[in-house]
């Protein structure tokens, strides 16, 4: 009876794997082929030109690569400084039931982020315009200064932060308050006999209970800013100067507009390891099992 079962197991699983064998692991492993290979994208595959890590060692090298890198984990770190406390926040007072019209705000919040992150950029990008974007229109009606926004090397990053925030923050929020579901009220009861104040609560009861949603959020959020395309692509280009310039734009710059598809997958697998790497540890250091 044990091999029939076996047959019938390997079967079920079959199409699962496949999936993820046709579009995860194949690709995964061709980019790192052609990670190491010199090769025109006008040519079939067979005509690669294997370099070893020639690749990696060029991509070093260039100041332009160094800097995509540095602004990818700034504008990761950057995210995650203000979207943790945020989340945590907005979750804790629309839980609240007491609270009228916490269903409307919630909708409110989460509706961003189904819009398609382009159409989001596009928007955005008019109420940036230093000519008559709105923001600037704002500013000036409180006689401050219009500002440059995306034209400007110390605010171009901060802008694409603050549009993410505001796309994704209620995708968050609505994963603290689902860990806020589960926390049973027992727990404040006994701490409000005990003599327990609010603050004391939410330090030594409310958080330490959100330990597995508040670790899912900076885990996606983490894989998600790292990997960060749309807004880049749409809005700056990685400019003004190289300083939003990301890993990802970088990488499809330097395979479609300078044709260097190896130097391309190799930033590409180079990502790949820091997404990973970044996730093995979070996940050793929450000790959490999703």
């Amino acid at each position: 009876m044990k091999k029939p079962r076996r047959l019938e197991t390997v079967g079920f699983l079959f199409p699962g794997i496949g999936l993820l064998a046709v579009f995860i692991i194949f690709p995964i492993l061709l980019t790192a082929w052609v990670s190491l290979n010199h090769w025109s994208m006008l040519t079939p595959l067979s005509e690669m030109n294997f370099v070893g890590f020639e690749n990696y060692a060029k991509i070093f090298e260039q100041e332009t690569f160094k800097r995509a890198l540095i602004n990818t984990f700034t504008y990761s770190a950057a995210n995650l400084v203000v979207m943790i406390p945020l989340s945590l926040l907005f979750g804790l007072l629309l839980y609240q039931a007491a609270l009228k019209g916490t269903a409307l705000v919630r909708t409110l919040l989460f509706l961003p982020y189904i819009i398609p992150s382009v159409a989001v950029a596009i928007v955005w990008g008019y109420l940036y315009s230093p000519m008559f974007g709105p923001f600037n229109e704002i500013l000036a009606f409180f006689h401050l200064p219009a500002q440059q926004w995306l034209g400007s090397l110390d605010q171009a990053m901060l802008s694409l932060v603050i549009l993410n925030v505001w796309q994704t923050l209620g995708y968050y929020v609505v994963i603290v308050i689902a860990g806020l579901t589960e926390i049973s009220q027992d727990y404040y009861e006994a701490a409000a006999i005990d003599g327990a104040n609010s603050l004391q609560k939410l330090f030594y009861i409310t958080i330490p209970l959100l330990k597995r949603s508040l670790s899912f959020i900076v885990i996606i959020m983490t894989i998600n800013t790292l990997q960060v395309f749309d807004p880049i692509y749409v809005l700056t280009q990685g400019g003004p100067a190289n300083s939003t310039n990301v890993v990802s734009y970088h990488m499809y710059d330097t395979a479609f507009n300078f044709g260097n598809p190896g130097q391309a997958s190799a930033m590409a697998f180079i990502l790949y390891v820091v997404v990973l790497f970044f996730t093995i540890l979070q996940l050793r250091l929450f000790k959490t099992d999703f």
